[in-house]
C-alpha cells in the first residue's frame, strides 16, 4: 500500500511518515500542491493525506485537479475546523477530515479505515438492482441516482449514505451505526460528519429530502 503525504511542514511530514511506515505503508512526500499533483499523475497511490494551506497550491485546488486524472481516496489536514471547510472538502470529494493538532494514532485508524472501504467500493451485498419511490429512482449497480428523471451528480460517500439509508428504510439508525457502516469506523467519527452529509444529500434530493427523518437525540431514519 503506498501513501501520498502532502504538507509544507516536515517535521508534520515526518510524524506522518513514521506512524504510516510503522504501519507497514510505502510513504511518498510532497511539499505543495503542484508537486502532489505531478507525483499523482506520474505514480499510483492508495490514499493521499493533504494539507489545505499550502504554498503555490492549496490542498483543495490540488485535489480537484488530481480527481479530474485519478479517483485517490484523500483525507485532509487543516488547522481550521469550521463547518463550511469540511462541507467544500466533501463537496469536492475528500473522504475524511483531521483537524490539527491531531493524534498521529487516529490519523492511522482512519487512513486504514477509508482504504478499507475504498477497497470494498461502499456498502456491500446489496440485494437489489434498482430502487425506486415515485420520482426517486437509486441504480444500485450503476451507482446512480435520479430524481424526478434528472440525474443528480452525488459524491461517492453521498451515496454510499443513500444507499445505506434505503437498504435500512423505516429503522431507526445511530449517528455511530452510520459511521461504523459507511465509513468504517466508529470509535474515531464523529457526529458531525453524519450530519454534514445528510445536509449535502438532502439538498440533492430536492422534494424527497424529507425522505430522510431526523430521529431526535440519535440520528436518521429513510422512512417511506
Amino acid at each position: 500500500m503506498k501513501l501520498l503525504v502532502v504538507d509544507d511542514e516536515i517535521k508534520i511530514r515526518a510524524v506522518i511518515k513514521e506512524y504510516a511506515e510503522f504501519e507497514g505503508y510505502d510513504i511518498d512526500e510532497a511539499g505543495d500542491g503542484m508537486e502532489a499533483i505531478a507525483k499523482c499523475k506520474a505514480t499510483d497511490y492508495d490514499l493521499i493525506i493533504m494539507d489545505i494551506m499550502m504554498p503555490k497550491l492549496d490542498g483543495y485546488s490540488a485535489v480537484k485537479e488530481i480527481k479530474k486524472v485519478k479517483n485517490i481516496p484523500v483525507i485532509m489536514l487543516s488547522a481550521r475546523a469550521e463547518e463550511y471547510d469540511k462541507l467544500f472538502g466533501f463537496e469536492i470529494g475528500v473522504d475524511d477530515y483531521v483537524v490539527k493538532p491531531f493524534s498521529p494514532k487516529e490519523l492511522m485508524a482512519r487512513v486504514n479505515a477509508v482504504i478499507t472501504r475504498s477497497k470494498s467500493n461502499g456498502v456491500s451485498n446489496v440485494p437489489q438492482e434498482k430502487y425506486v419511490y415515485e420520482g426517486l429512482e437509486i441504480d444500485m449497480l450503476g451507482r446512480n441516482v435520479y430524481v424526478d428523471g434528472e440525474k443528480k451528480d452525488l459524491t461517492p460517500k453521498e451515496y454510499e449514505l443513500l444507499q445505506y439509508f434505503v437498504l435500512n428504510k423505516n429503522i431507526a439508525l445511530s449517528r455511530e451505526k452510520i459511521l461504523n457502516e459507511v465509513w468504517g469506523y466508529d470509535f474515531f467519527g464523529e457526529d458531525r460528519t453524519v450530519d454534514t452529509h445528510v445536509k449535502m444529500l438532502r439538498n440533492n434530493l430536492g422534494q424527497y429530502r424529507d425522505k430522510i427523518v431526523t430521529v431526535r437525540g440519535m440520528g436518521y431514519k429513510f422512512e417511506e
